[in-house]
């Protein structure tokens, strides 16, 4: 019984705006003529049939009066699914003066067989029937709402517009009207067919007016309730310039699954702005090597690495070994992920967790978890990866990232783990800086064991940036902002790919999943972003102004500091310009040069030595022959090379190209 209505409801819902008055045109017409013959009816006692032709022209007037006194006081204007009190009084009237003008009508024919009770009672019936289809459409839709009486005059309310008067603005309306400390004038809607109607007693506006009316009503703040990613990334772009405070609800996704509710406002972040509407995951590609398997994450403490432990979890495995050479960060995601598990009501769906502390290059370690627990997927995650630090203690950085990388892909090998996914960078791309080297190396190590055809899948996942990962530049300005600046900026052209680190760990995930042997998988970074235009993002975000030339009186400043050792204006993902899409929309495949595995070893062996000897000189030699474009620049001048910089950005514009 209940299917019906549903499928009606839904299929009225799909229904543009005009297609929906059309329906409710043709059915007010049906009720107002059962109004009239019914009062005719019950007049006369008996059915009623008009005896003349200007009795049956009255009759039909009764019905089209009406309508056409309901449609000229945009009555049709209202949205019926929230159509309140307000909309209840304005069809009484309506029906009120058509019932009058009616009534003269009839009279100045000399009545002609229409009775004046039968006047009377044809309103009395339109009005209920009217009112009583209107909110059956409400039950119907399921949109019944209640308004609390507002405050006392004398508490003042904050002036207000919710932007976006759909279900979710139609909620926190309500939400609000509870609260009672915000004074709601209008709704703001990019659909035209909402523009100047009335949505539970409050006008809905078009955006372009917004500025106007933001000045002339004295808002002070705007709610911004659009559950699309992407719709509401460009309306917090509009917003951004406005003199107001901006705040929006959580993802309607986290509000269907109960982690957020209505009244869970926050401030906008940066990732509003700069993230990308993410894609649903494949679900078949998250768990064909995660379900029921015996995982290792090593780095599992670091930014990625917890983020990967967090959606593995998800994904039910067997078991889950947590590696890494950090105690409080391994301590921290293992309470986590404990709290996680808590929380799912079916023990079977609980998977083992097990905790190392541990470097990978202790290579007795990492064979023996990874024999003890019959590692079946490796996610290796664990790297020295802020460039300035790795570029002062270049040792350092080769031995955990290239060494400690052979160390655990040989062990994975040696005991048959069934696949292994190395976490890596897009600095890893012709790189300038001693990271970004030893993350090319790495890859390149996975490709020399891949090319051995051994039984377990070696691949790569490279990616840019992940907003608010640790190193990154959005906490260190956020912190910078609270301490009242000046935000520090390396060089005002210097550009980023940015990423959301739950979108890249599922997309390494997946990528994983996809391999067959040798591949380096690239994700699609969407556009490269300026960080000056992120600092200053930030800081408008904090409601606050730049301090420049052009404002002097700003609150806070930002200092250019010049380019860092090894640092470059803009990052690539690609070494070679050849790529293939896969299954996956934002994970393409990379055809990648590479060193076989004897000439790979011998670099190696003479980079080891060199490391031992504390011998920079040769060592980074051995980066300039087998890193593909690896130039070493120790000492770069304050604002860069300008030709280095429009070559990266000739190359930049052709990555994006391919990518795009």
């Amino acid at each position: 019984m209940g299917e019906l209505p549903s499928r009606f409801r839904a299929w009225l819902l799909d229904k543009p705006r005009y297609h929906k008055r059309a329906v409710l045109v043709a059915i007010d017409l049906s009720v107002l003529s059962l109004a009239l013959w019914t009062s005719l009816s019950l007049r006369f006692g008996a059915l009623y049939v008009p005896p003349t032709g200007v009795a049956w022209a009255l009759v039909v007037a009764a019905p089209l009066i009406t309508l056409g006194t309901l449609w000229w006081l945009g009555i049709y204007r209202l949205v019926t699914r929230y159509i309140g009190y307000r909309g209840v009084s304005q069809v009484t009237l309506a029906v009120g003066l058509a019932t009058l003008l009616w009534a003269l009508l009839v009279f100045m024919t000399g009545q002609n067989g229409i009775p004046r009770s039968v006047i009377i009672w044809y309103a009395l019936f339109s009005a209920l029937l009217l009112n009583l289809v209107r909110y059956a459409i409400k039950l119907l839709l399921d949109s019944v709402d209640m308004r609390l009486p507002r405050l006392h005059p004398n508490v003042p309310l904050k002036p207000t517009f919710i932007y976006g008067a759909g279900h979710m603005g139609i909620e926190l309306l309500a939400n609000v009207r509870r609260a009672r400390d915000r004074d709601v004038i209008g709704f703001v809607d990019s659909s035209p067919t909402l523009w100047r109607q009335y949505v539970h007693g409050v006008k809905v506006f078009d955006p372009n007016r917004l500025p106007r009316l933001i000045e002339r009503e004295g808002v002070c703040e705007v709610l911004v309730a659009i559950p699309d990613r992407r719709e509401r990334r460009d309306v917090l772009r509009q917003l951004e310039p406005l003199p107001v405070v901006v705040k929006v609800l959580p993802a309607y996704a986290d509000i269907d699954s109960g982690h957020a509710s209505i009244n869970d406002l926050r401030d906008v972040e940066v990732g509003d702005l700069l993230g990308r509407d993410p894609v649903r995951p494949n679900s078949e590609l998250m768990t064909r090597n995660t379900r029921g398997k015996s995982i290792l994450v090593t780095g599992a403490g670091g930014s990625i690495g917890s983020e990967l432990v967090r959606q593995l979890v998800n994904q039910q495995p067997r078991l889950l070994v947590l590696f890494d050479i950090s105690e409080p960060a391994l301590y921290k995601i293992e309470l986590e992920v404990n709290e996680m598990l808590s929380k799912l009501q079916s023990p079977a769906k609980r998977p083992i967790i097990k905790s190392v502390l541990g470097s990978v290059l202790d290579a007795r370690l990492v064979s023996d978890v990874i024999e003890q627990n019959a590692i079946e997927t490796i996610y290796h995650a664990a790297a020295y990866k802020h460039v300035p630090i790795v570029e002062h203690n270049p040792i350092a950085g080769l031995d955990n990232n290239v060494f400690g990388t052979r160390i655990v892909a040989e062990c994975a090998r040696n005991a048959g783990v069934e696949r292994f996914v190395l976490v890596s960078t897009d600095k890893a791309v012709r790189p300038t800086n001693t990271m970004g080297a030893s993350k090319r190396l790495a890859e390149l190590v996975l490709q020399a064991m891949a090319s051995d055809q051994t039984g377990t899948v070696f691949t790569v996942v490279r990616f840019g940036n992940v907003l608010d990962s640790s190193g990154s530049v959005v906490p260190r300005f956020r912190q910078q902002i609270r301490a009242g600046g000046p935000i520090t900026v390396t060089h005002p052209e210097v550009t980023r790919y940015f990423m959301s680190i739950p979108e890249a760990a599922e997309l390494v995930i997946q990528a994983g999943a996809m391999a067959k042997g040798g591949e380096v998988f690239v994700l699609q970074m969407g556009d490269p972003v300026r960080i000056d235009d992120l600092a200053r993002l930030m800081v408008r975000l904090s409601n606050l102004e730049v301090r420049d030339a052009n404002n002097p009186d700003g609150d806070i400043a930002i200092t250019y500091t010049g380019l860092r050792p090894g640092e470059k204006l803009y990052e690539e993902l690609l070494i070679g310009a050849h790529t293939e899409a896969t299954e996956h929309q934002r994970i393409f495949k990379s055809d990648e040069p590479f060193l076989t595995p004897p000439e790979l070893k011998a670099e190696l062996d003479q980079l080891r030595k060199a490391m031992d000897a504390r011998d920079m000189t040769t060592a980074r030699a051995v980066l300039l022959r087998t890193v593909e474009g690896y130039r070493y620049s120790p000492a770069p001048s304050a604002m860069g090379d300008r030709q280095e910089a429009s070559a990266d950005k000739t190359w930049e514009d052709r990555v994006s190209q391919t990518l795009h």
